[in-house]
């Protein structure tokens, strides 16, 4: 009586050999889908500075009077009679937002000569100039963003928020082109 051995399946070895293999494909992987989401993160970012730079020119032309909103909850109000606001909901929410993996906030000197807006700012409350930082909330991508009354965006490698005037740019940023 012969006894026959059947072959089917895999043996051990070539399972570690595919776990091997595996293995090495996701380590050489990581590094560059680490650094596309850090980048994709930072195209958001600017995205979402440019996106409320917009609303800021739109409120300043339709709604303030000519003065700026002090706030980002100031740009999520819609004006009287209409359900549009001036920056998308997610944007307008809170006066501290994060959004693509940044903290953004926007801050303003209020003016007593400006009048009520059409979204319901009380006179005396709107701007005549604004100030947006976007910190990066990744310790290991500190890639930092500001911008201001003149839209231009600013980049460095510390936090640009506080240093970012409302007119003026950081001194330590450089301009994203």
């Amino acid at each position: 009586m012969r006894n026959t051995r059947s072959e089917a399946g895999f043996t051990l070895i070539d399972v570690l050999f595919t776990l091997a293999l595996i293995g090495t494909l996701s380590t050489i992987a990581m590094p560059g889908m680490l650094r596309a989401r850090s980048q994709a993160s930072t195209a958001g970012a600017i995205g979402t500075l440019r996106v409320i730079n917009s609303g800021q020119l739109s409120y300043a032309i339709t709604c303030g009077s000519g003065f700026y909103a002090p706030s980002l909850p100031t740009l999520g109000a819609a004006p009287a009679g209409t359900t549009h606001a001036f920056v998308p909901p997610d944007i307008g929410a809170a006066a501290t937002i994060h959004r693509n993996n940044y903290r953004i906030q926007m801050t303003g000197t209020p003016i007593t000569a400006a009048p009520a807006s059409c979204n319901g700012l009380g006179a005396g409350l709107g701007v005549v100039g604004y100030r947006i930082g976007a910190d990066s909330l990744d310790p290991g991508f500190p890639v930092f963003f500001s911008t201001n009354t003149s839209g231009a965006i600013w980049t460095g490698n510390v936090s640009l928020y506080a240093t970012t005037g409302e007119a003026a740019g950081p001194p330590a940023g450089t301009p994203v082109q």
